[in-house]
């Protein structure tokens, strides 16, 4: 499958790109589905069934191995409309012949594909031939999926607790494998060893003796050692990762993972230098898994693509990280919640979006799963959670239970979101000698946690006009910081002539570079680092503290080095960039001195 485009349309919330293959998978636009929720999906693959004509048989709970065959039976549908809707462009009338025309003008100046078109438009395009060449030349965009690799619930059937083959991540990884899908499977949030090794029970992971790959492990990394430790972990088993996809560690939407002060740029650069050695340390790795499970050993080595994700919001950004870092694609998040054509959002939703502002869109605590969460202020999900505190009833019913993972009081697995923990949370908390304002933090911190394995898919619902009356109406949405700088909806080929610079949509002049609003970012979850530790510190947090404050300083100091050696690219904003570096780095010289103070009170207890 050939890339016709520069960048890829990420994963956004559970719901918001559940669609977007059908919408943009025939333009060449390559997009990932979120594999979470298979009630949501069920309800899509009817909705779509309906709308097309199409045989619909439920696929039930009561159904032997249904998660599975519901995110079969999705991919399967989504797979066979978005082929269908290639097919039509291709064989597309000549008095359609503008809209392919306005299609490859959609693609980046000096594509081959395009180039070759503007040469023969003149020549072919009131001939047939013209449909020739498009049959030979276009392809469609990759229709990937996400996996959420810790999200892997255990379920449970009649009281008795089911094989590990049957938790949510297992048999999302089994309903994507058993799809007639060509694509990548992308493996985000982390390393769970389990889960990597039953990929290994699924042929098409496995190269042919030409290198392909039907279904390519796409692996969601924030540093290369982590990249490099699960890429040796999968290629023992015979698995290859065809894509390292580098997201920034707060500067993105949805779940934040930080990593331990270490910036985009500096990443990227190591990754850039080291990209050859990836290869060499982990490809000999995959041949010596092949030869013991008796498997297909490639003629030769694999090839290997380095994309990155994460704040990305003007042209030049786009090309400077594509050129400065030898990147194969630049993923384009959260501007595209603002592109009907491409992603579903609610008009309620939509209308939130456009008038969020910087102080709108925060880094929350509301995510069960306990990772920093990337929120949009006053969305109506939240607004519910709040009714219900104020009603004395805080909670959630739990009517989805994908993350299910806290056993803290139960026998059963339960979500922190649910009304069920929050129950028994607060009387374990009431029974503790605590001052009230110590009490008060504790209790906001128990019934802030939000339902957002239902809300992030009810706007899909909202939207289509799907009955979501078990979901409720609260939709949660989890934009990246970026979104403060795009203030309107936009068209398909607005977003795709903002990205490649034939125009722009930014609503301001004043929005920061990517890599200097990620250093702010970092710096603001570092003070709070070093408010939240405790006196006096100990040495494992004091390590913690000075090793964060050395990678953020040491990251200050690549960018001054790049933008230095930089001659065309920022040229209009050098002075301010460097003017906010200087500002950081005196900022930093006083963290160290608060660590220091962490480290002297220490001291003097000793």
């Amino acid at each position: 499958m050939k890339d016709l485009h520069t960048f890829h349309i990420p994963v956004m919330g559970i719901g918001y790109t559940l669609e977007t293959p059908l919408k943009v998978s025939h333009y060449g636009m390559a997009s990932a589905i979120s594999l979470v929720d298979d009630i949501l999906l069920e309800k899509l693959r009817k909705f779509y069934s309906d709308k097309f004509e199409l045989p619909y048989q439920e696929i039930t709970e009561k159904m032997e191995d249904f998660r599975a065959r519901r995110i079969t039976s999705y991919l399967n549908l989504v797979q066979d409309l978005a082929k269908k809707n290639f097919e039509d462009f291709k064989n597309t009338t000549l008095d359609k012949a503008k809209e392919i025309r306005d299609y490859l003008h959609m693609l980046p100046e000096g594509t081959t594909v395009r180039s070759e078109f503007e040469a023969i438009k003149d020549k072919f395009l009131n001939t047939s031939e013209i449909v020739h060449w498009i049959q030979d030349k276009l392809s469609m965009g990759s229709i990937d999926v996400n996996i959420m690799t810790k999200v892997d619930k255990i379920n449970y059937k009649d009281g008795q607790q089911m094989d590990a083959l049957y938790n949510d991540a297992h048999a999302a990884v089994r309903g994507y494998a058993q799809s007639n899908l060509a694509s990548g499977l992308v493996l985000s949030a982390g390393m769970n060893p389990r889960l990597y090794g039953y990929l290994g029970e699924f042929a098409d992971f496995y190269p042919n003796a030409a290198g392909e790959i039907k279904k390519k492990i796409i692996l969601k990394v924030s540093d290369y050692r982590s990249a490099l430790i699960q890429g040796k972990f999968l290629a023992k088993k015979g698995l290859w990762i065809s894509e390292y996809r580098i997201e920034s560690g707060l500067n993105c939407g949805g779940h934040a993972f930080a990593t331990d002060g270490f910036l985009m740029g500096p990443v990227l650069a190591e990754f850039k230098e080291k990209r050859q050695e990836l290869i060499d340390s982990i490809y000999p790795i995959l041949t010596a898994g092949l030869k013991a499970k008796d498997l297909t050993i490639p003629n030769e080595t694999l090839p290997l693509k380095i994309t990155a994700q994460g704040g990305v919001g003007t042209a030049e950004e786009h090309q400077f990280l594509i050129k400065e870092y030898q990147l194969d694609s630049v993923g384009w998040g959260t501007p595209f919640l603002l592109v009907p054509e491409a992603t579903t959002v609610d008009t309620d939703t939509m209308e939130r979006l456009i008038a969020a502002k910087e102080d709108d869109l925060y880094l929350s605590n509301i995510s069960p799963l306990g990772v920093p969460f990337n929120n949009l202020r006053g969305n109506t999900k939240d607004q519910y959670r709040d009714s219900l505190i104020e009603k004395g009833r805080p909670g959630s019913s739990c009517p989805k239970k994908y993350v299910s993972i806290n056993n803290e009081f139960t026998d059963q697995n339960i979500c922190t979101a649910s009304r069920q923990y929050q129950h028994l949370k607060l009387k374990e908390l009431d029974k503790q000698e605590l001052t009230s304002e110590n009490h008060k933090l504790q209790k906001d911190a128990i019934m802030e946690k939000s339902c957002i394995c239902v809300g992030l898919g009810t706007g899909t619902l909202l939207s289509l006009g799907i009955d979501s009356k078990k979901e409720g109406p609260g939709v949660s949405v989890c934009p990246g910081p970026n979104m403060a700088y795009f203030s309107k909806s936009m068209s398909l080929k607005e977003i795709t002539d903002h990205i490649y610079g034939r125009t722009t949509t930014l609503n301001r002049q004043d929005r920061p570079h990517m890599f200097i609003k990620e250093l702010s970012i970092y710096m603001d979850y570092f003070k709070k680092k070093i408010a939240e530790t405790s006196f006096p510190a100990n040495p494992k947090q004091l390590k913690y503290l000075s090793t964060f404050r050395n990678n953020l300083q040491e990251g200050v100091h690549y960018y001054k080095t790049l933008f230095a050696d930089l001659k065309n690219n920022f040229s209009d904003s050098k002075d301010k960039l460097f003017a906010e570096l200087e500002t950081n780095l005196k900022n930093l010289d006083l963290l160290h001195l608060k660590i220091s103070e962490l480290t002297e009170e220490k001291d003097k207890t000793e």
